[in-house]
């Protein structure tokens, strides 16, 4: 056999064996050239990323080298004045989302993650460890990585004293983001890279740091968002203790004081679909932007939870339930398709939207909702709210596409998460949001790392005015 054909064979059967692992459609190179993506066997997250981190900084320099002065795109006066809609302006690793197929956590759909991630004994839902473990690494974990990453998770979740007693302090009437943000900034006193930066630490070790900070912080935000609850909805009831022999998703329920497994598998999923939506959403674009002037990641995610509360983001899916419930208190029990089409156009007549449907940037049914409407159909099928959530599925895009206004008239993730959470007895509306920001902190988390391993520098667009705007297209001013 001549070299040519054995080389052939060599990279089929290399493909082969790294497929059993690991498959990562869109950034194939980055096995051959031994960057993020290639298998590693190691238990140990920090490690595995000494080894990644070096090879990537090393593959972007040449990239940047060679195509740094490529033109990317065309910036318009329409996407000025349009919050920046569409333009390309920033490195986010941990995901992309298409417009067509959705979000892709390092080039994996949400059923392939469903699929190939770890599960609790006896679970079907993937663990949200062994997704951090994906973002950070772009690897599929092994069952002994992601039960590294629990045990490592459960031995931090300690909260320091100060933190207790400023949550048991808030007033009842203080909105449960505003508490879960607030704590957050105070476990600054705890950081690792604020102390290591005052003390002059090389730039090349940042990362670390971060990871560190990053680590304790994922472990703390359960304890945290379960204190919450309990002062706010369990008479300041205790959260409990910690057991290491439990994933990070079932502690959190237990903490909760939920004992139902279907709705520890409903958080497993929950807390796996919410955590990353790539970078310009306005808590991963939030967290980048104070994490590019070298703010800790107690500092950087704490404001990124500021943009999460928001109605126009994190705080959507307590509209939907809000509209929902409206609906259900005017219309009745069953309602037949003519009387919800009727009141979908009054809503809109009205001048408002049908909470739920429509996205920024996707222009399909989001997959998010899907997965969520799956596991709805598989354990909650005769629940009244969920045969109103699926029947508006049905009419709603319709509506929407005979209006004629909608660029997507499909429902998004928020349309369907409430109804979830409430079929489980968690009708506490306000704190939805708190359960999202949990979510949110592993894909936030993960690219803040690569961002102070990459050395990213801080974030500074320019800025103009109207007038400076005119000038520059050659308009008329007035």
């Amino acid at each position: 056999m001549d070299k040519k054909n054995r080389d052939k064979i060599e990279i089929v059967i290399k493909y082969w064996k790294n497929r059993d692992i690991l498959f990562l459609p869109y950034r194939p190179a980055l096995r051959e050239s031994g960057g993020v993506g290639c298998t590693h066997s190691a238990a140990n997250l920090r490690d595995v990323l000494s080894d990644l981190i070096p090879k990537e900084q090393t593959r972007i320099k040449n990239f940047k080298q060679q195509y740094g002065k490529t033109n990317i795109g065309q910036i318009t006066v329409d996407m000025v004045y349009g919050g920046m809609r569409g333009m390309k302006g920033l490195v986010y690793e941990t995901s992309v989302l298409d417009p067509e197929e959705g979000i892709r956590f390092r080039g994996y759909s949400i059923p392939e993650c469903q699929k190939l991630l770890p599960k609790a004994p006896g679970g079907e839902e993937p663990l949200p460890e062994g997704l951090f473990w994906l973002l950070i690494t772009g690897q599929v974990p092994t069952e002994e990585q992601v039960n590294w990453v629990s045990k490592e998770w459960a031995k931090r979740a300690a909260l320091p004293s100060h933190v207790v007693t400023m949550l048991d302090n808030f007033p009842t009437n203080l909105h449960p983001m505003s508490q879960f943000s607030a704590a957050i900034t105070a476990l600054n006193s705890e950081s690792s890279f604020a102390r290591a930066y005052s003390e002059g630490v090389h730039k090349s070790k940042y990362w670390e740091f971060v990871y560190e900070d990053s680590m304790d912080l994922i472990a703390k935000l359960p304890c945290i968002a379960a204190k919450i609850y309990r002062n706010l909805y369990r008479e300041g009831s205790s959260i409990g203790a910690i057991d290491s022999n439990l994933d990070w998703s079932h502690n959190f329920t237990n903490m909760l004081g939920y004992s139902e497994p279907q709705f520890t598998e409903l958080m497993r999923l929950y807390l796996t679909i919410h955590s990353d939506h790539e970078g310009g959403n306005v808590s991963a674009h939030t967290s980048h932007l104070v994490g590019s002037a070298l703010s800790d990641p107690y500092l950087s995610f704490s404001a990124a939870m500021n943009g999460l509360a928001g109605p126009l983001h994190g705080l959507a899916n307590q509209e939907v339930l809000v509209w929902l419930t409206a609906l259900q208190k005017e219309l009745g029990g069953e309602v037949s398709d003519e009387r919800m089409r009727d009141y979908i156009w009054n809503t809109l007549k009205s001048g408002r939207v049908v909470p739920g449907y429509g996205h920024a940037v996707l222009r399909k049914t989001d997959p998010r909702y899907t997965c969520q409407r799956e596991f709805a159909l598989k354990h909650l099928p005769n629940d009244p709210m969920f045969k109103l959530v699926a029947q508006l599925y049905k009419i709603v895009p319709n509506v929407l596409l005979e209006q004629g206004k909608a660029k997507n008239p499909w429902p998004n993730v928020d349309a369907h998460s409430g109804v979830l959470l409430q079929y489980y007895g968690m009708t506490e509306m306000n704190y939805y949001t708190v359960l999202f920001g949990v979510s949110r902190a592993l894909g936030v988390l993960a690219q803040l790392v690569w961002s102070r391993a990459l050395g990213f520098p801080l974030e500074r667009p320019k800025s103009m005015s109207t007038d400076g705007l005119m000038t520059l297209v050659g308009a008329k001013s007035g």
